[in-house]
């Protein structure tokens, strides 16, 4: 208590606080406010949550999609390369139509890489197996490239082919290494490429490795440019195998797009390395071009057969360049066969691919609280059903069609 004298006069003061009630009043004031802001907390924090997920689904999806298509666009490109049953200015009867369907795991020596088989390599650049037969089909399980309780089931297995794109030490491209496999080839003829020009060579292209000694290298490496003076260019052969794997991540198995690539320097396919989680299954589909643009059968047996020799617009025994008839699903009706006969007709199927569906099913990698995904998902024209999965991971397909125009653009005419 404290006094103040105003001229004589002496007036006490006296201090005062809140009361109870206006205290309890101001604290429920302030938990309102405070459970306002949390929750609009918790709400934005959930929200933020779905949009991280809903966009690692898409870009999981548009990555793995994106990464397909930019080496299967490529599938069939072999530089200045064109098998002599796709090119429709040749006049000879072609002699390497493939007659089988490539192991793409195949152990590399002459011994095994014989002409036949490279001829099916080169002339069937894109290959899909089902996940159940891969290994029955192939030695990529001998050769740790692909393990079968590993693998996702009911997704399919993707082998693209093709000569790198950058020429060997031009660019950014690395430089002509020993020991690495190369493809070399040329527009000049067989005749005038071959050294010594008389010697008559069994393919106007060379798969091989380089050598160490720079002599015995050009002799192996003989081709020229068109003017028959400057030495062709060299491109590291490339080959890739994609397919579905369950890794375990963080304690968490994750189904994850995987790649064996083929390593040049060894050479032979590398064990497998994850390029994007998230990936549920794949479904590949092939649109085979086995009907000429009248709709006869394409036939390599013989050469080309025009409607009119004098144009050559219309081949009567070559395809057209489009997909005739409903897309290939290699993983219902398998598109190889042990069978030498059966796997002649594979190997013919898979010569005249054209385009290529790729399907991809993609989910995020952590489940959302409170969802439950109760939708079925089918890939292309399989029967497969994929769902109910009941689990709190949200999925979505994504489909894209890749023409090949490597093969495709051989074929068209003007």
């Amino acid at each position: 208590m404290s006094e103040v004298r105003y001229q004589g006069h002496c007036r006490r003061r006296t201090y005062q606080g809140f009361s109870l009630v206006e205290l309890m009043i101001s604290l429920v004031i302030g938990l309102v406010i405070l459970g306002a802001l949390v929750t609009l907390f918790s709400s934005t924090s959930r929200a933020n949550r779905e949009m991280a997920t809903a966009n690692s689904v898409i870009e999981n999806g548009r990555f793995a999609i994106q990464l397909l298509e930019n080496d299967v666009v490529h599938g069939g490109f072999w530089g200045t390369h064109v098998p002599v049953f796709d090119d429709q200015t040749s006049e000879e009867i072609p002699a390497d139509v493939p007659t089988l369907v490539p192991d793409p795991c195949l152990t590399y020596n002459t011994a095994n890489w014989d002409l036949e088989y490279v001829d099916a390599l080169i002339g069937i650049p894109v290959q899909v197996y089902g996940d159940d037969v891969f290994a029955d089909a192939t030695t990529c399980d001998e050769a740790s490239i692909f393990v079968e309780d590993d693998a996702q089931p009911n997704s399919d297995v993707l082998v693209v082919r093709h000569a790198d794109t950058c020429e060997a030490g031009v660019g950014a491209c690395e430089p002509d290494a020993i020991g690495n496999l190369y493809f070399q080839s040329s527009l000049c003829t067989t005749e005038d490429c071959a050294t010594p020009p008389d010697v008559i060579l069994p393919r106007p292209f060379v798969l091989d490795r380089t050598l160490a000694d720079s002599t015995a290298d050009e002799a192996l490496f003989r081709f020229r440019q068109r003017d028959g003076e400057d030495r062709a260019t060299k491109r590291l052969f490339v080959s890739n195998i994609y397919y579905v794997e369950n890794r375990v991540i963080d304690g968490q198995s994750i189904p994850t797009l995987v790649r064996s690539a083929f390593d040049a320097g060894v050479p032979a396919h590398t064990p497998p390395e994850p390029l994007v989680e998230g990936v549920e299954a794949i479904r590949v589909e092939l649109g085979v071009d086995n009907l000429s643009q009248t709709g006869a059968d394409v036939d390599f047996s013989a050469q080309v057969a025009w409607a009119d020799d004098t144009t050559r617009v219309v081949a009567l025994n070559r395809g057209d360049g489009m997909p005739d008839g409903l897309f290939r699903l290699c993983s219902v009706n398998p598109c190889y066969n042990t069978d030498p006969v059966q796997d002649a007709l594979h190997a013919f199927t898979l010569t005249n691919v054209v385009a290529v569906r790729i399907h991809v099913l993609a989910r995020s990698r952590d489940e959302t609280r409170g969802y439950t995904d109760t939708k079925t998902y089918r890939l292309g024209n399989s029967t497969t059903v994929y769902g109910p999965y009941n689990d709190g991971f949200k999925r979505h397909v994504y489909t894209t069609t890749v023409r090949l125009p490597n093969i495709a653009g051989r074929r068209l005419r003007p």
